[in-house]
């Protein structure tokens, strides 16, 4: 079984959660977690982040062997 794209599955997540925050059944939970939309959010980034870095470090070894 093949996985999608991690790049494609973070940015898909991103839309969702930035959809949740925007829709007005959320807004009207007045929902008050420990955890907020934007801790998912700012996860997402540093995950997204941290591939780019990865990816260029391994691009960088395998040029380099």
């Amino acid at each position: 079984m093949s996985h999608p794209n991690l790049h494609t599955l973070i940015d898909a997540a991103q839309l969702f959660i930035e959809e949740i925050a925007k829709h007005p059944d959320f807004k009207a939970l007045d929902y008050q977690p420990a955890l907020t939309i934007g801790d998912a959010q700012t996860a997402l980034s540093y995950l997204k982040h941290e591939l780019k870095v990865n990816q260029k470090s391994s691009v960088g070894s395998e040029s380099s062997a």
